[in-house]
């Protein structure tokens, strides 16, 4: 099968590359670099500099390619920008996804995985979060990726065009050669072995006095290699008919307990600060995936936060400076 992975220099997509590669895939990435690296991607998967802003370069890519299937990471996808631009996310991420599908129908491209995000869900009623919860955006970010879900639902029952949307919290760790570099970091794990690393002097905790086991947020944190195999699996199971999921590591951790383990896993004392609350900050955050789990017998293989926390510093130490070095 070849597939067209937009975003795939960015830190998930790459890693999903990646894994489509050793499996024997055909793969092409779309990335315009603008957050992703082009040493991140994969030497057997062909690569094209664009953006889903044009859509020529994209009808290029898929007269070029003709790929038989998409995977969709390229958007902009920080919570906290997109309150403070709120066009950035509900404009170019809505408009950019809508040139892919409209390029995709046009090109005879029948099957699409979207990363979607746990965002939807900023009101849950029931915890461990389901796929029957009622959708509440947390933020324009969140809203931007049910608008596309809407998209693919008209698209399927209009035009037969297959998809799975795929709803996950907190990716994290890394496989042995890749990582996650972003700029800026505002991700937990990396954050805090930056301070191991000693580019920063502490991490701040925001509250210690939520209603949990130890103060502190619990937060569902995932390992992108079982994230990867999930986007795998739900494309193989797209003949099938389209689907939605959500996606968790079927525990949650407290932010004491990530920084915690990672002292243990890196030797360092990590010195945290405790800081007012953030605004907005639920207590807990689990998502269930009992329904990918029933029907397509996925299961995650890294669900340990000390082998989560492991894998990241392995790629941290032997990538100081991120893709730079």
């Amino acid at each position: 099968m070849k597939i067209l992975v937009t975003g795939g220099a960015g830190y998930i997509g790459s890693i999903v590359v990646e894994q489509l590669a050793q499996q024997g895939e055909d793969v092409v990435v779309f990335d315009n670099l603008y957050q992703g690296h082009r040493e991140a991607v994969h030497p057997a998967a062909a690569f094209v500099q664009g953006d889903l802003a044009d859509r020529a370069a994209i009808d290029a890519v898929m007269a070029e390619h003709k790929p038989d299937a998409i995977m969709h990471f390229a958007s902009h996808t920080l919570v906290g920008e997109s309150m403070e631009q709120p066009f950035l996310y509900l404009g170019e991420n809505v408009t950019n996804g809508l040139n892919l599908l409209q390029s995709a129908v046009a090109h005879g491209v029948g099957k699409f995985i979207l990363s979607s995000t746990a965002n939807l869900f900023d009101d849950p009623e029931r915890m461990p979060i389901d796929e029957a919860e009622r959708i509440v955006p947390g933020s324009p970010y969140g809203e931007s990726k049910y608008i596309l879900e809407r998209f693919l639902y008209w698209l399927d029952r209009t035009q037969g065009f297959r998809y799975a949307a795929l709803r996950y919290f907190n990716a994290c760790g890394a496989s042995a050669e890749r990582g996650e570099d972003h700029s800026p970091e505002l991700h937990l794990i990396p954050l805090v072995l930056q301070v191991a690393q000693g580019k920063r002097d502490k991490i701040y905790i925001f509250g210690d006095d939520y209603p949990t086991r130890d103060g502190t947020c619990v937060r569902d944190y995932i390992h992108v290699l079982d994230l990867a195999q999930a986007h795998i699996l739900a494309l193989r199971a797209l003949d099938n008919g389209s689907r939605t999921y959500n996606l968790g590591n079927g525990q949650g951790f407290t932010v004491k307990e990530v920084i915690e383990t990672a002292r243990e896993v890196t030797g360092h004392p990590i010195p945290a600060e405790v800081v007012a609350r953030r605004p907005g900050d639920p207590d807990v955050l689990i998502a269930s995936s009992n329904k990918i789990r029933r029907e397509l017998g996925w299961e995650p293989q890294h669900p340990n936060l000390r082998d989560i926390i492991e894998s990241a510093w392995a790629w941290h130490q032997s990538h100081p400076n991120g893709y730079g070095s």
